[in-house]
């Protein structure tokens, strides 16, 4: 009987890529990716240990939790339990996941590391307009004003943003756009939300589709050697953009490192707390289903709602 499992959990260390592969098409290409990476990572903890990985049982995940929580966040800690759990479940093994030991482990984890999550920059309206004067005039000049000032607009997450296609977008009688965000983190089914913006945001985009032209599918297209590609742009050029943006307007470099992708959806909810915007409706003009992770968004802004 021994044997039999034994040789199980080899075919099972072997076969786990081939069971994720299930998976594609159902999850984000960022959750799959983190799914591989956490996988991976537990299998390799495994081998160094010298315990199986596949099935594992409840005193090697607990064991696994705590040998991470110096050098990861509690989160990512977590989430490397999401992805043993769905290994096991796509292997059809027994899952020790669900044990209350693996529980006392997380909490172990948290209460090792009380500190608060690092929070984005706010990219609020004041950066914005800083960021949108120092770009150049030229093709990259015209796409990268378009795309921060639509990202602010809309609130966007940075996958939103590099998924924008024409047909989402709506051309208004009052010259602005009606823009439909067709997918996202917290909608994985695509059911959308409406986002609208200014007139500036609108004529910004006009100029970029005017160079760009009609025969692109991406709304924002990578340019190489002066052509626009038949090509989404990636998440992390979003990233990349916000903060050759910072340096370009002359940001001291301490400062231009706190903005990340998440920038343009920070600082634009923290305008609309500052406006007299409830939170209720930041978070219908956000897509935000969960309070807490806005008011964590909103806390910078708060500080100064009486300057």
């Amino acid at each position: 009987m021994s044997n039999m499992l034994h040789k199980k959990s080899n075919i099972a260390a072997l076969d786990w890529r081939a069971e994720f592969a299930r998976l594609e098409g159902a999850y984000a290409p960022a959750t799959m990716r983190s799914y591989y990476s956490d996988v991976e990572i537990f299998v390799q903890w495994c081998k160094e240990e010298g315990v199986t990985a596949f099935p594992a049982d409840v005193a090697t995940v607990c064991a696994f939790l705590e040998a991470q929580s110096p050098g990861f966040a509690p989160s990512t800690v977590r989430r490397r339990v999401y992805a043993i759990r769905k290994a096991h479940r796509l292997l059809r093994l027994p899952d020790p996941t669900w044990d209350e030991e693996i529980n006392l482990s997380l909490r172990r984890v948290r209460r090792a590391k009380l500190c608060r999550p690092k929070q984005a920059k706010g990219l609020t309206r004041a950066y914005l307009d800083r960021f949108l004067a120092a770009q150049p005039d030229t093709p990259w000049g015209l796409r990268n004003r378009a795309m921060l000032s639509l990202g602010y607009e809309c609130l966007t997450r940075r996958s939103e943003l590099v998924a924008l296609r024409s047909e989402d977008l709506l051309w208004r009688d009052d010259g602005t756009l009606r823009v439909m965000i067709r997918r996202s983190k917290a909608d994985p089914f695509g059911q959308g939300r409406i986002a609208f913006t200014s007139s500036r945001s609108r004529d910004l985009v006009d100029a970029w589709l005017a160079w760009r032209g009609p025969n692109i599918d991406a709304l924002f297209c990578p340019i190489y050697q002066g052509k626009a590609i038949q090509r989404s742009l990636s998440c992390t050029s979003v990233k990349r953009l916000i903060k050759e943006a910072a340096s370009a307007a002359g940001l001291d470099p301490s400062i231009a490192a706190d903005f990340s992708g998440h920038s343009l959806r920070v600082g634009a909810a923290q305008d609309l707390l500052r406006a007299g915007q409830d939170t209720a409706s930041i978070m219908r003009a956000g897509g935000w289903k969960s309070v807490n992770v806005l008011a964590r968004y909103l806390e910078q802004a708060e500080q100064n709602v009486w300057t």
